[in-house]
Order: C-alpha cells, then sequence, then structure tokens
C-alpha cells in the first residue's frame, strides 16, 4: 500500500519509524527539538532527541562518538555547507574508524543535510559540493530524487553500520509522490530507470532528474526516445545500469547540479570512458552548473545552473554530432 507525501513528509516519516524500530537512533542538530512543542522530541524524549549548539565540529563529533559507542545518530546539519567546518570529523574520522581499526568499530552515522541551488540564496547556501566526498573511502553519499526514495535511502541510510552521507535537495522539498507506508528501505548502489528510451541515455541526479524527465518528455514529441537514469546512490555507484543502457542507446548526456569539475557526471563520464568506450557512437556531452560561484541574481543564477532546455540542446547535440562523424 502507498500514499501520497510531500518529499519532506517522507524523510520525517523514514526517521520516526526508524526511531520507534530501534530505541539506538539518534536524532539531533541545530534545529532540531528547539520548541517543547517538537513532535520528536514529544514522542522519543530528550534523551534521544536533542538540540545541539551551533557548533558543527561539536554536533558532528558527537554524532561520531554516540556512534562509535553503540548508538545510531541522524544529525540534522540543515545545509550541506556546514559540514565545511568539520571536515577533520566527517573525511578523516568518521569514514577511517572501520578500516584503521581492522573491522573491529563501526561507525553507523547519517549526516543529513539540504544541498542545492535555490533563487535568491547565493554563494555560500547554494552548493552542490558532494563531488568532494565521492572519493573518500568508507564514506556513503545518497541523493533522492523522489518522496519514495527519500523515505527509502533514509531508511537503509539509519541501518547501514556506517557513515552516510544523505543529502535532500531543497526545491524538492514540497515535491509529492506516492510512499509505500510501513517498513520500506531501498538498496544502495541500485539505479532506477525512471524513463526507458532507446536513442540517447542521459544520466541525473536529485533535482536535475525531474528536469530530464520533463526534457525527455519534449524530446519524444521529436521522435527522440531518452532513457533516463537515477543513479540515486553516486557512492556507491550504480556502474553496470549505466553501462547497459548505453551499450543500448549509444549516447549519453550527463546532467549535475555541481560545477563541471568537482561533478558525479565527471566521475561517471570517466567509468564510462574506460568500461564503455566501444559503445558510444558519439562524445558524452556534460549539461552541470558553470564553474562559477552561484549569484544572488535570479537570472544570473539561472545562467549558471542546469535546466530543461539545456538538456534538450544537448541531446540534440550528440545527435547531430553521431552524424558529423
Amino acid at each position: 500500500m502507498s500514499r501520497e507525501l510531500t518529499y519532506i513528509a517522507a524523510i520525517a516519516e523514514a526517521v520516526n519509524d526508524e526511531m520507534t524500530r530501534d530505541e539506538t537512533v539518534l536524532y539531533f542538530g541545530q534545529n532540531i527539538a528547539t520548541t517543547e512543542n517538537d513532535p520528536f522530541l514529544a514522542a522519543f524524549g530528550s534523551d534521544r532527541v536533542r538540540v545541539t549548539p551551533i557548533s558543527e565540529t561539536a554536533e558532528i563529533g558527537i554524532g561520531v562518538g554516540a556512534a562509535m559507542a553503540g548508538y545510531r545518530p541522524v544529525v540534522e546539519l540543515y545545509m550541506a555547507e556546514f559540514m565545511l567546518v568539520a571536515m577533520d570529523q566527517v573525511v578523516n574520522e568518521a569514514p577511517r574508524m572501520h578500516t584503521m581499526s581492522g573491522g573491529r568499530v563501526k561507525v553507523p552515522l547519517v549526516l543529513k543535510a539540504g544541498y542545492g541551488f535555490t533563487a535568491g540564496w547565493a554563494g555560500q547556501h547554494t552548493g552542490s559540493i558532494y563531488g568532494m566526498f565521492l572519493g573518500v573511502p568508507g564514506l556513503k553519499v545518497v541523493l533522492p530524487a523522489t518522496p519514495a526514495d527519500a523515505k527509502g535511502l533514509l531508511t537503509t541510510a539509519i541501518r547501514d553500520d556506517n557513515p552516510v552521507l544523505y543529502l535532500q535537495h531543497y526545491l524538492l522539498t514540497l515535491e509529492t509522490g506516492d510512499v509505500p507506508e510501513g517498513e520500506y528501505a531501498v538498496p544502495f548502489g541500485v539505479a532506477a530507470v525512471s524513463r526507458p528510451g532507446s536513442d540517447v541515455t542521459i544520466v541525473a541526479t536529485g533535482w536535475t532528474v525531474h528536469r530530464a524527465l520533463a526534457a525527455a518528455a519534449r524530446l519524444a514529441d521529436e521522435g527522440i526516445s531518452a532513457e533516463v537514469i537515477d543513479p540515486r546512490t553516486v557512492n556507491p555507484l550504480d556502474r553496470d545500469t549505466i553501462l547497459s543502457s548505453v551499450a543500448k542507446t549509444g549516447r549519453l548526456v550527463l546532467v549535475d547540479q555541481a560545477t563541471r569539475h568537482s561533478s558525479v557526471a565527471a566521475v561517471i563520464a570517466s567509468e564510462v570512458s574506460e568500461y564503455g568506450f566501444e559503445y558510444l557512437r558519439a562524445p558524452i556531452k556534460h549539461v552541470t552548473a558553470l564553474d562559477t560561484t552561484i549569484a544572488y541574481s535570479q537570472p544570473m543564477e539561472a545562467y549558471v545552473v542546469p535546466d530543461e532546455d539545456k538538456i534538450v540542446g544537448a541531446v540534440r547535440q550528440v545527435l547531430a554530432l553521431e552524424v558529423a562523424t
């Protein structure tokens, strides 16, 4: 059974369900339990739900320590950029403990944060900075694009025995969709084929999945069949599903809201070039944010970030490039 929920409500449901199921799950952060009327505080009490000081080093450090002590903390960071203040804990401590202890120490920690662009938030609060975490051994990175995946991937993240970076896009907050009732977990490393197609593969993440689907609908009116793939997790990355699609279509367009040289798109392009070069009938095309800081001005922001028109243009280009060669 499923029913329609918003993206943000599906996330809250996953946290609530896991806290109900497992008493070792904790939930805290700078904007958690700020009043006595907070529903999580009322349901689970101040031993498990707490507001933290305005100190990312403190709240993430507390999370790492609690995880090592046998709890499963979910740290609400609100904005992904806040992790930059505590990079030692995020990159150098939490992900390495399991290996450095010979597998004896587990760090079941979820770092939950918003990311992406939204008009008027300017440079320091509109980043898509997940690219800098993709190469950190031991740290999984999750980018849900739908309410169902928002619930299912967070459930899996909380149950994982090592740290997970769970990133929710600001502009998806009030998007609605069917979400399964009760226990629901989506496995890591399994991409979703959001729309089947035969002429070109479009791989998109997070908010850009919806832009890719809209572009694919427009392209269908031109007789172009685009297959849209949502990796859902970018570490681990489901390379096999992407390669299988490219083997069928022969063309690849990569859509990512991160800047080109710190994007998931760059990693996927490298993987396909190494493991699926023989499938390509045209060069790979990137549709990413430009390599610049997001401006406060909405028209300037729109110029920098990916959109539906840019995706349509990129697909037309890879089809034309094949003809030209």
